[in-house]
């Protein structure tokens, strides 16, 4: 099968997707939150759907889809890769001795869309009330001066109900309720990631955001929002995995998770300093 121009890179994306078979899960899981809305991509192949995940966007199109829904491009802006079929079609004759022709796939070729983050203009329909909540955030200049998009999807009736996207070329913080425990702790996430590049197991990743978050918003003056009793539920699961006592543990975790913290704090102080 032929692969023109980047389509073997971009279908290589596919195939390296499919050697960490534990990130799968979470890069599909918005796409299928999101499967009723009205997003052109959501009618493209599932590969398709997966390549635009995994580039940290929830809604992908090409510059014309842009420009009928009122947005353009923002300058400097990168395309996302998605492969095309490239069809053709033979002639065959049927048991009757009858000449018919028939489509066949011959290959792919690479096609550029754009990730609506990367876009500019009219609100789309249904973003409007999640967009303004997204706008008054706190700490939403920290996420923005490290180049980490903020978005929103439905999180109803499922477990994930945030997440932080790494490791495509694109960060992103996506959110799928509307809840500032969920929004510290991928911002801790986010900010563990610019010190240790998250390449701990899991469940320290865990417990370092669930715990700085509640530390993080208790030191914001939201500290009817902060999650204790998660942070705690983290400890214990652990605690359990590595074989030590919680108190141990929180003592192992203490220093990163405040780490994290200072760090986001630092960023926000230098970022207001900024505008003055």
């Amino acid at each position: 099968m032929k692969m023109r121009g980047k389509a073997t890179e971009i279908a290589q994306r596919i195939v390296d997707a499919f050697k960490e078979p534990g990130n799968l899960p979470k890069a599909l899981a918005p796409v299928f939150i999101r499967r009723k809305d009205d997003a052109p991509c959501r009618k493209w192949s599932w590969h398709n759907q997966l390549l635009v995940a995994l580039s940290g966007t929830s809604d992908a199109r090409g510059f014309r889809q842009w420009d009928a829904v009122g947005r353009k491009l923002k300058k400097g802006s990168k395309a996302i890769w998605i492969l095309a079929p490239c069809m053709g079609s033979v002639k065959e004759k049927d048991e009757n001795g009858d000449e018919a022709k028939r489509n066949v796939l011959y290959g792919f070729k690479g096609i550029p869309v754009f990730a609506v983050e990367d876009t500019e203009g009219k609100s789309l329909p249904g973003n409007e009330r999640y967009d303004e909540w997204v706008r008054n955030l706190p700490l939403l200049e920290v996420a923005e001066s490290w180049g980490v998009h903020v978005g929103t999807y439905s999180g109803e009736g499922k477990s994930a109900l945030g997440y932080f996207q790494f490791g495509t070329g694109r960060k992103a913080i996506m959110l799928g309720t509307e809840n500032l425990s969920t929004w510290a702790h991928e911002l801790v996430h986010a900010a563990d990631h610019r010190i240790s590049k998250l390449t701990d197991a899991r469940p320290l990743l865990e417990i370092v955001a669930e715990l700085g978050s509640a530390i993080l918003l208790e030191a914001i003056g939201h500290s009817y929002d902060a999650d204790l009793g998660g942070a705690y539920a983290y400890i214990q699961r652990y605690a359990e995995t590595a074989g030590k006592p919680p108190v141990r543990s929180c003592i192992d975790v203490l220093d990163r998770a405040c780490s994290c913290v200072a760090l986001i704090l630092d960023t926000a102080e230098k970022a207001t300093q900024a505008e003055f």
